[in-house]
Formats: C-alpha cells, structure tokens, sequence
C-alpha cells in the first residue's frame, strides 16, 4: 500500500497567513501541520507517498521533505492545479499507484489516540474495499457524515448535509483497495463542482465493500483549517508533549524506530534541527536509545 497526502486548496479560511505559505505548512505548536498526517502514514508502515498541493506551494514541500531518503521513505509530487475536490487525489495520482491500495490522508487532519499505530498497521492491510472512520462532533452539518443502523452497520453518507442523520462524522483517513482510481475516474463532478470524496465513499458502500470503524473515547480528532481551530491544535500538542515527555507527530523518530534509518542517520537529523527545543527532544531520545512504542 502506498500512501497520498492532499495538502492543495487555497486555504481560504485562514487569510491573510495563506496568502504566502501553504495552509499544511503552518506550524502546530511546535512542527509543520504536514508532520502529523505524514506520521500516520508512518505508522501504518507506508514508506513510498505522494504529496500533491498547488504549483505555488510543491517546491516547498519539495524543500521540506526533499525525495523521502532521510527518512528512509520514497517521496514523489504532484501538482493540483485547481482544487476540485478530495477523491480528485486519485486522478491525480493513478500513475503513482499502479494500481495498487492507497492510504488517503488530508494535510490539515490530525488524528491521536491509543494504540493508533497497531490500528493504522492493520489498516494498511486491505486489499479489497474501502475503511473509512466515524468520529462522533457536535456539528456534523460541516463534515461528511455517516448514518449507521442498531447494529453498527453504516446506511448511508451524506457530505454536509443541512439535517445530519448522525453526529459521526468522517476524518480526513481513507483507505482503499486497488480498484480506487477506476471507481474515482467514474465519479460526476458535484453541483459545486468538485468530486466528492462522499460519492467515491458511497460506491464502496453501495457494493457492500465499505467497512466503518468508529473512533471511540480517547481520540482527538483535530481539523486546524480555521484561525480558532489552529490555536487549539497547537494547545493540544503541547498540552500532550508536556504532560507525557513525548513528540507527536516527530517524523524523525518514527523513521528511526521503525528501522528505516540508521543510528547514524538519525544523529544527522538530531544534528539538523540545531540547538531548537525539536533538536534537543531529538537529541535526548537519540541518548536514551529510542522507544518504539512511544514515537508518536
């Protein structure tokens, strides 16, 4: 499996910041926004993702992640020209898929929560259908939202609707068997013109093959689109990284303790981030061995 990051639009909701710089690459407290959706693909053991954002922004993403290496990963771009719409990601990147399943995460999402990398791995297992998430707002009427039936089974999804048939509505992780790019390549543009990543989840649903996981208590699911929303997201983290000593979303150590670099690579990155508070948690986790089980 492979994974995509959708880091375009035009981040319109936080102007005038987005009027020079990429929504995704606005810090959350202490790191880029991009650092925790990349993480998530990390975890789930993807090491070959495609980044697609606008043609003013890619070269700095380019800049940031360069061609994955000192990660240990593979990094390919791609340009959105226009944003019209999510399930457009796989348009998109067909020809980076080959064919193969994808993990689709949006730049601006952020997910934390127990035993999310054992989740996300297993995820990263489908090889048939979609796994998409329910994750119980209080204003449902902003997101995709999926109705569900006594037993748990979903019923239907429904993007923004004015009257929610649910408060469960979908984060920004998709994943999905290799058939995905034939399935978005059928979709119609919506009324506002966008392909909807809600009808490209409603196929899979309509065949039977889309299976929903509800994120129970004692996960955050955090969307740092909005001035107000970006402040909160940074006051998790850091409430998060100071309450418990550990990095979420730290890209640097997920590569090292998942084996993809080497002791000696991870020095160079401890060495990179300089005498920063980033570099000096990189270099206490660099003197302390790693822990696996703790890199968020």
């Amino acid at each position: 499996m492979k994974g995509i990051i959708l880091a375009g639009g035009s981040g319109t909701r936080l102007h005038p910041v987005t009027s020079v710089i990429s929504k995704q690459l606005l810090p959350v407290y202490d790191k880029p926004m991009v650092y925790y959706p990349m993480s998530l693909l990390m975890h789930a053991g993807l090491r070959e993702v495609l980044i697609i954002s606008t043609p003013r922004d890619l070269p700095s993403y380019r800049e940031l992640f360069g061609d994955g290496n000192r990660l240990g990963m593979r990094f390919d771009y791609c340009e959105q020209p226009r944003p019209e719409g999510l399930a457009q990601a796989f348009i998109l990147g067909r020809d980076f898929l080959a064919g193969g399943p994808a993990c689709l995460v949006l730049g601006d999402n952020i997910l934390h929560g127990p035993s999310l990398p054992t989740m996300l791995t297993s995820c990263a297992t489908l090889s048939d259908g979609a796994r998409i998430f329910g994750y119980r707002v209080r204003d449902p009427e902003r997101y995709g939202v999926v109705e569900f039936d006594a037993d748990g089974k979903a019923l239907s999804i429904e993007e923004k609707p004015e009257h929610p048939k649910s408060p469960f509505a979908v984060p920004g992780l998709y994943f999905y068997g290799p058939d995905v790019c034939d399935l978005a390549a059928r979709l119609e543009p919506s009324p506002r013109g966008e392909f909807e990543i809600t009808d490209l989840n409603r196929c899979y649903l309509e065949q039977g093959r889309l299976t929903v996981s509800v994120l129970e208590r004692g996960y955050a699911w955090l969307d740092a689109g909005t001035h107000r929303s970006l402040i909160e997201a940074s006051n998790f983290i850091q409430a998060i990284e100071d309450r418990q000593g550990l990095k979420v979303g730290c890209v640097e150590e997920i590569a090292w303790n998942q084996g993809w670099i080497t002791t000696e690579g991870f020095r160079s990155e401890v060495e990179a981030a300089g005498n920063s508070t980033y570099g000096t948690y990189l270099a206490e986790a660099l003197e302390s061995g790693g822990n696996p089980s703790a890199a968020g």
